[in-house]
């Protein structure tokens, strides 16, 4: 039974199927699994702009290195090749979509045995990696969020590599990776685990008034409570060689990399550290791939216990960032003895590449309004602005490019990705997408074990919930988001649909 929501927003109608009748699905074939692992520096050779905040940084140093690590996976049986995926994993803030093309078509002529719409690229949204756009860049898609965070790069910093030229050496660096990582199948085994470890916690406090800040003062006479919950999870999925070594890890933690996030240096933040200690304790070759969960409303900057927590780092003489990394390594290690006795080399998997229509989250007249009279303001002197409101004078032409595109194209194309790993379910997006959404994707997907994965293939930025709409404050705004709570709840209908049909008994 196929059944058919109607949407109003703003007077135009939505029409969205949310369930699927899962007898149309087709049981996955189950196959010998094979794969290959590579990694590729993506740390460039030259200063660059680095994004993430309000105003111009430049790299001073490479506190620690940035990687592309990818990994190839196929399944096969007595018939040929079943399916094929190929993940990587960028220490970059976001993943832009003209580099997930880009890389597609880099490959393609390399890979003709491989369906390049199955390259999957995601990033682990650290803020101390190199800036993706800047002014030079005109041509900017009005959905294309990251046109508002264009920096401006002082004339008088000479050496700096630009945006344009770091895309093309991040692109050719990626399809490298992705490359590496398919000519070096062999078969192996796959085994899926949960495990947990407190890491981040909701970063928005609400108040007595009903109103939300992120990073909001929790001192104050009217803080109520913090808005929403956090994810504890973490899903290790271990991949073993012939010979039963441990060959690498995909690691899904609900929180974003940005522990170090306003810092003027390059760095992998704790997932350079979560690498160390994983090689110290297991082998020096093993590969880490790193997913970030759905975490849009979350942070591992903590509103509440802050000064209990400092005081048991310094007692353990570690780093904020190398405290996280511990708590990574412990719940691989407390999964580890279950992953070793619980190896499958043949397994059902299937790779679902999806691209869905969302509703755009609708400018105004009264907002647009008021963003052409900051852009008309502002047009004649950027130079003059100051760096927040340079910014501000960006997301208001954002803000009227919106509100003229949204009358022929009212919806945001989503690629999504959906596979299905034996028991293990994953499904993406590319948003910031707050834990509540992830919980609903969990609480109805049919798989024993779900990943969401955010920030994969593109950036919408933040995907807020209507709680959060209605409280304010940053990431919960038109400004910092391409679809709003209507988009998140056909986001999270056609995520379960699909997986619905993928499991189906």
């Amino acid at each position: 039974m196929m059944r058919i929501a109607l949407l109003s927003t703003l007077g135009w109608l939505v029409i969205v199927c949310l369930e699927v009748n899962p007898l149309s699905a087709e049981t996955p074939r189950t196959g010998a699994l094979f794969f290959g692992w590579a990694s590729e520096s993506i740390t460039p050779d030259q200063p660059v702009a680095i994004g993430g905040q309000y105003h111009t940084r430049i790299s001073g140093q490479v506190h620690d290195p940035l990687t592309a690590t990818a990994l190839a996976i196929e399944t096969r049986d007595d018939r040929g090749v079943i399916d094929q995926a190929v993940l990587v994993s960028c220490d970059l803030s976001l993943i832009r979509r003209q580099t997930q093309q880009r890389v597609r078509e880099l490959v393609q002529p390399q890979l003709p045995d491989l369906d390049v719409d199955k390259i999957l690229i995601s990033a682990t949204h650290t803020h101390t990696a190199p800036a993706l756009t800047d002014t030079d860049e005109t041509n900017l898609h009005p959905y294309d969020f990251i046109g508002s965070w264009a920096y401006r790069i002082p004339a008088d910093q000479t050496g700096v590599m630009r945006p344009a030229q770091y895309l093309a050496f991040l692109e050719q660096r990626i399809a490298a990776a992705v490359v590496n990582a398919w000519k070096a199948r062999q078969g192996g085994g796959l085994s899926c685990t949960l495990s947990h470890a407190s890491i981040a916690r909701n970063r928005r406090a609400v108040y007595a008034d009903g109103t939300a800040r992120m990073y909001g003062n929790t001192n104050a006479p009217n803080f109520s409570h913090l808005e929403g919950t956090s994810d504890d999870a973490v899903d290790v999925l271990f991949f073993w060689r012939s010979d039963e070594q441990l060959a690498g890890l995909i690691i899904n933690v609900y929180c974003p990399a940005q522990e170090v996030e306003g810092e003027s240096y390059l760095s992998a933040d704790f997932w350079y550290d979560a690498r160390k200690q994983l090689r110290e304790k297991y082998h020096a070759d093993l590969q880490i791939l790193p997913w970030i969960g759905a975490s849009g409303d979350q942070s591992p900057h903590l509103l509440l216990n802050k000064r209990g927590e400092t005081a048991m780092r310094q007692q353990r003489k570690l780093a904020s960032r190398e405290e996280i990394a511990r708590r990574i390594v412990r719940a691989v290690d407390d999964v580890y003895e279950v992953a070793r006795g619980s190896v499958r080399t043949e397994l059902p998997f299937q790779h679902r590449v999806e691209r869905v229509s969302l509703p755009v989250w609708q400018v105004s007249d009264e907002r647009y309004a008021q963003s052409l009279a900051v852009y008309e303001a502002g047009k004649s002197k950027t130079d003059q602005l100051s760096s927040p409101d340079y910014i501000n004078w960006r997301v208001s032409r954002t803000m009227v490019a919106r509100y003229a595109h949204q009358k022929q194209d009212p919806f945001y194309q989503a690629e999504l990705h959906l596979l299905r790993l034996g028991d293990l379910a994953v499904a993406t997006n590319p948003f910031e997408l707050y834990v509540d959404y992830g919980s609903r994707i969990k609480g109805r997907s049919p798989a024993v074990q779900t990943c969401v994965v955010q920030l994969t293939a593109d950036c919408a930025a933040y995907l807020p919930t209507e709680r959060a709409v209605q409280a304010g404050g940053y990431s919960a705004r038109i400004d910092d988001g391409i679809v709003g709570p209507e988009g998140g709840v056909i986001l999270v209908d056609q995520t379960t649909a699909f997986l619905q049909q993928m499991f189906a008994p």
